[in-house]
């Protein structure tokens, strides 16, 4: 299982949300790719990033502070919010992104998605499912719509997306455990590559989503809380390939 130590961004700045909630905001960093280059040097493989702002406002807000985060790790990034054109997509992976996740565009636009992955490759697009209460929530979890996260899920598997970051809004930045049984549903409903986000405080409840089955965890608050120590986690849970120093999932 792969572990995904997340940065997410707001104002140039390394925040913290509750439930997605905007005005509950914590900044445990002023300078972002500080905080990259520690979960690097830990043993982290793969960088989780977010734009806050843009998944706010529909569009990139944070370029400054994200190409210095690129420019500052060896590790691949990954990225979401605010992407919703092909341009955009495009734009950020010349900049060094090494994977786009789509949100909200992918719930309005699945013909964005079918594209993206014609043109970059499944590899190269994944999709970010934010639910609560098994409902898909879109405009930076402002909006919960009608659509079921496994319905979803589904149909984006149709368009060939290979790879879902499953968040739940209930339980992110709220320390009390992840959504384990709707991660696990999510994962044998569709037999897609998931990877649990929202909820993770300690090595037990990563022990509890790698027993559903998932690709990999994301870990936010309690990395920087000090609730999970990343170097431990990565050694417990990631086994690293002799070639390159890079990790896989398990």
């Amino acid at each position: 299982m792969r572990l995904y130590p997340a940065i997410d961004l707001k104002d140039g700045k390394c925040v913290r949300l509750v439930q997605g909630d905007y005005n509950a905001v914590t900044v445990f960093e002023d300078t972002p790719s500080e905080m990259a280059k520690r979960w690097e040097k830990e043993g982290g493989s793969y960088i989780h990033l977010v734009d806050l702002d843009g998944a706010k406002e529909g569009r990139s807000i944070n370029e400054a502070a994200i190409k210095s985060i690129i420019e500052a790790v060896d590790i691949p990034v990954e990225l979401g919010g605010g992407i919703r054109t092909l341009s955009q997509i495009e734009e950020k992976l010349a900049l060094g992104v090494d994977r786009i996740i789509l949100g909200s565009a992918a719930v309005r636009d699945k013909a964005l998605v079918k594209e993206a992955i014609n043109r970059f490759g499944s590899d190269k697009i994944v999709v970010g499912v934010d639910a609560k209460e098994g409902r898909v929530a879109i405009e930076g979890w402002l909006e919960v719509t009608d659509i079921s996260a496994v319905d979803f899920c589904l149909a984006l598997k149709k368009l060939g997306v290979k790879t879902i970051i499953y968040t739940d809004i209930a339980k992110d930045g709220m320390m009390q455990g992840p959504n384990v049984e709707e991660t696990k549903r999510l994962v044998e409903a569709t037999g897609l590559r998931i990877v649990a986000s929202g909820g993770v405080a300690t090595l037990a409840d990563l022990q509890a989503v790698e027993e559903a089955g998932v690709e990999g965890a994301i870990i936010g608050k309690a990395l920087y809380l000090g609730a999970i120590d990343l170097k431990e986690a990565v050694g417990l849970f990631e086994k690293q390939q002799p070639e390159g120093g890079k990790y896989n999932a398990q």
